[in-house]
Formats: structure tokens, C-alpha cells, sequence
């Protein structure tokens, strides 16, 4: 039995309802980036008055490096209600959206989530939407691997949030590992 880690089905189960792929999304319009986090004007001109690189206090950029925690598993809960993106909304492929409602438990779990050692019981055999990675990414959101570390951070910022709550340890744990990664 694996480590579970954070998956890109979750992403897509816990995100909030956003356009479907191709369709309109942009910087801030993700799975699971909430609605209105768009750039103002003053934060613009903010960034600009700091120089070239946007960095301020000459200090170097330190951008979250994503990684899964261990004794997370919020990624595992499929089902987590009417405000986030269905598989329909997700998937093109009619055998992707039977695939993963084959794998949702009674409870909203993945049906192969082992719940008291927060591991997965097939990670090695994983379906490919299980699989937080950049090529994944890409296909299913139209992220590039540019933006991919911010992008699959915030996912699952969000989906930890939604599971656990935004005073939970497992959020902590998440934020300071990310954070604490050499991005270099």
C-alpha cells in the first residue's frame, strides 16, 4: 500500500464549478481558484514600481514548490457536493466520467481510500486523473508547466480547506511544505 497522494481527481471533484477545459479558462479560472481572484490596478502598479523582476526588497521570489503531505488524503473525497465541478464537467471522455463514479463510496471517499492509514490501496495502478502531474494537468485544465507548481498548490489548498477546514493541521502541514521546498 502507497502513500495517497494529493490526486488530480480531487482537483476536479473538489473544485469549484469553473468553465469546462477549453472553454474559457484563464489566470485565476482553474478548478479550485474560487471566483475573483483576478489582478487589480493597484496591485499592478505595485508590482511595476518594484522593479524588472517583481520581486521587491531585492529578495528572491520563492514560489511554493508542490508536493503531497503524508496523512492528507483529502484528494480522496470524491463526492463533496453541489458547489464544486462535477466528472461531466471535467471529462470528455464518457469512460472517465463511468470510471470515476464507479470509484465514489456511499460515504463520498474513493472506495480505495484506506481511511485509518490515509493510504491508497491501488497507487501504483492509479487512473491517470489520480495523478498530480504536469502533463495532467495540461490535458484536463490547460495548464502549462509553467504555471503548474502554483496551479496544483492552490488546488489543493482549496480541497484541503473544503475537507478538513482552514484551521487544520493537515493545511499546516501542506503550507509549510510547500513553502519550506527550494524552489531552485
Amino acid at each position: 500500500m502507497a502513500l495517497c497522494w494529493c490526486s488530480t481527481m480531487t482537483m476536479m471533484s473538489g473544485a469549484y464549478k469553473q468553465p469546462q477545459k477549453g472553454k474559457g479558462m484563464g489566470v485565476g479560472m482553474g478548478m479550485g481558484m474560487g471566483k475573483g481572484k483576478g489582478k487589480g490596478k493597484a496591485q499592478t502598479k505595485q508590482r511595476q514600481s518594484r522593479g524588472s523582476d517583481g520581486i521587491g526588497f531585492g529578495g528572491k521570489r520563492n514560489d511554493p514548490t508542490w508536493q503531497c503531505i503524508q496523512g492528507c488524503g483529502a484528494c480522496c473525497k470524491l463526492d463533496k457536493g453541489p458547489s464544486f465541478a462535477t466528472p461531466e464537467e471535467i471529462f470528455d471522455d464518457p469512460s472517465d466520467v463511468k470510471l470515476y463514479r464507479s470509484m465514489v463510496g456511499p460515504d463520498g471517499w474513493c472506495i480505495h481510500y484506506e481511511k485509518s492509514t490515509r493510504t491508497c490501496s491501488i497507487y501504483s495502478d492509479r487512473p491517470y486523473f489520480c495523478r498530480v502531474e504536469p502533463n495532467v494537468f495540461q490535458t484536463l485544465y490547460g495548464i502549462g508547466k509553467k504555471r503548474f507548481n502554483k496551479e496544483a498548490c492552490s488546488f489543493c489548498e482549496d480541497t484541503i480547506k473544503a475537507i478538513y477546514g482552514s484551521h487544520s493541521q493537515e493545511l499546516d502541514n501542506f503550507v509549510h511544505a510547500v513553502r519550506s521546498t527550494d524552489s531552485s
